[in-house]
């Protein structure tokens, strides 16, 4: 497994993230991708808000398990697209939630969504472009295919601040 582009990082990646900076990465696989996404982990602190976009199969749910991983979360990490969110305590707890299945704004509202943007933890949302308006996200994570076999995906890590 190559080594993640993020390591060169964790020393000033807190000062990257106050300076609204977008990194790009290719990952060639998943393991690649959850290795990424554990080192960008390590940058992530209460009440950081991810904004996940990108086609299914993208490689959103592989980044939360990383992401997961990097919050030192032992559990298994699946895609809550059936129950909408996914509570996962590690050093921080990790709140994963998915708006596949979310019709409107008055169902983000039932299900208590302002609980998890304003709680104790980090809030990853999967399909979070469904309702960009309706998520304060200060990091968008976009992922786009780059090869015909869908095998390798560039990863766009934007931070807004």
């Amino acid at each position: 497994m190559a080594a993640s582009p993020w390591k060169k990082y964790l020393f000033p990646l807190s000062h990257l993230l106050r300076n609204s900076v977008s990194e790009n990465f290719l990952s060639h696989s998943p393991e690649e991708t959850r290795t990424i996404a554990a080192d960008f982990a390590v940058s992530l602190k209460s009440g950081d808000i991810v904004a996940l976009q990108g086609n299914l199969g993208s490689g959103k749910t592989t980044f939360v398990q990383g992401i997961a991983s990097g919050l030192g979360i032992v559990d298994v990490v699946n895609s809550p697209t059936f129950k909408i969110v996914g509570e996962y305590l590690g050093k921080i707890p990790l709140y994963h939630i998915d708006f596949y299945r979310i019709e409107s704004v008055n169902e983000l509202i039932q299900f208590g969504l302002d609980h998890y943007l304003y709680g104790d933890g980090v809030t990853v949302i999967e399909w979070a472009d469904r309702f960009k308006d309706s998520v304060p996200s200060n990091i968008d994570i976009i992922f786009k295919f780059v090869d015909g076999m869908r095998t390798s995906r560039k990863i766009v890590i934007k931070t807004i601040y």
